[in-house]
């Protein structure tokens, strides 16, 4: 058996990662349903392990210690990115389409709950395998797995990444489909022209010879990375002595909650004042590194023995919650406007709300390429799938969590 310390871990955790890459660079299906390379790599190590297991043989020890830093550095670059001044963009539609996806995150939990029931199995595997892992993915997930273990839900991180990538694949499959039979059914189409050309000349990135575009220095570029860096690092010291205050308050939230809302903070300060000028896009890089970086390692410690006993309830809660999912639809379809841009908000929706805003992105690409542009629906639905649904569910979650009988 080899023993690994927290580096050797994170290095192994690199290595995963690209093999997770090179797999979806030589198979087409992954790429179409978006699955993401760290879980990918991930799942091909914890399947070793299983193998291994089977034999009686232990192939490696991890040390994850820095596996919640990772997460906790993650979810502190959203709070970061979310800044108050994007909801004065199309900031109405933006509030109702994160009340209906906020309502649909109660009704996933319910319903899952209600499937719980019925197999006779713990009440928060419904909390688990709904919102927790189907709004909110797996970082979402595997963030809130070891508050569901300490609540009786035994193998909730290996529960937590299989409905993840059950729904991803789902979101990126049903979400063009359903909303197609939508338009059809309501008699919409898209833009006059060709919806492949003009989305192209929309989204090409063929830029007009009249516009100049500016290109920071590289000192500039490493003086945003530590601002970003510095900036991160102190909100996640202060909303430490958040997320316990929090806890003395005898509220059972993920680690991350105190960072993320202190990086709120600073980010829409930020705003007001011009103080930091902190860079999204810098802070979205370091971000996402940090995810693809948690991702690889949870996905390696993970036990996939634990799911013995689950794989019916799943498929059932599963089969459930995309055919409610595609049925929402249409009151999202009629409450935000009854137009083509609606319709597209639908598909975006069935993304996120199954799988991650990569699958709601990949979902509005395709309708677009086929029926034309759709602007509207591109500011409204990044900005509720990618920022402000995983607050509201993060705080959804907590109340299950809290307050749901056990």
């Amino acid at each position: 058996m080899i023993q690994l310390d927290a580096v050797q871990t994170i290095a192994f955790g690199g290595l995963t990662l690209f093999a997770g890459y090179a797999l979806c660079r030589a198979i087409p299906v992954l790429r179409r349903y978006n699955l993401p390379e760290p879980v990918v790599g991930g799942l091909l190590v914890a399947l070793l392990v299983w193998a291994a297991h089977a034999r009686d043989t232990t192939l490696f020890e991890l040390d994850t210690s820095l596996k919640v830093p990772l997460m906790v550095a993650f979810f502190t670059t959203l709070g970061i990115n979310a800044s108050l001044r994007l909801l004065r963009v199309s900031g109405r539609q933006v509030m109702i389409f994160l009340v209906l996806a906020s309502l649909f995150a109660v009704l996933q939990n319910l319903v899952g709950i209600g499937v719980a029931w019925l197999f006779d199995l713990h009440p928060m595997f419904g909390v688990l395998a709904g919102s927790a892992t189907l709004t909110g993915g797996p970082a979402t997930g595997m963030a809130f797995a070891p508050l569901f273990e300490k609540a009786g839900l035994q193998g909730a991180e290996t529960l937590a990444i299989t409905a993840a990538m059950a729904g991803i694949i789902c979101g990126g499959v049903v979400g063009g489909p359903a909303i197609t039979v939508l338009m059809r059914r309501f008699g919409i189409s898209g833009p006059a022209g060709n919806g492949a050309a003009a989305s192209a000349g929309a989204g090409s990135g063929e830029a007009d010879e009249t516009v100049h575009v500016h290109f920071p220095s590289e000192s500039a570029r490493e003086f945003d990375a530590l601002k970003s860096i510095v900036v991160l690092l102190m909100a996640m010291w202060l909303g430490a002595w958040v997320s316990q205050g929090f806890a003395g308050l005898g509220l059972t939230l993920p680690s991350y909650i105190g960072a993320m809302l202190v990086g709120a903070v600073v980010r829409n300060i930020d705003d007001y004042t011009g103080l930091i000028r902190l860079s999204v896009p810098t802070t979205d890089l370091i971000g996402n590194i940090c995810l693809a970086l948690f991702l690889a390692v949870a996905l390696m410690d993970l036990k996939l023995w634990e799911l013995a006993g689950m794989g019916l309830p799943l498929v059932v809660n599963l089969v459930i919650q995309v055919a409610l999912v595609a049925l929402f639809a249409v009151p999202i379809f009629y409450v935000m406007g009854r137009d083509y841009d609606a319709a597209v908000m639908g598909g975006g929706f069935i993304g996120f709300m199954l799988g991650t805003t990569a699958n709601a992105m990949a979902v509005m690409r395709r309708l677009v390429q086929r029926y034309g542009v759709a602007p509207r629906a591109f500011l409204v639905a990044p900005l509720v799938g990618a920022f402000f649904i995983d607050f509201v569910n993060a705080l959804i979650i907590t109340g299950f969590l809290n307050f749901w009988p056990h």
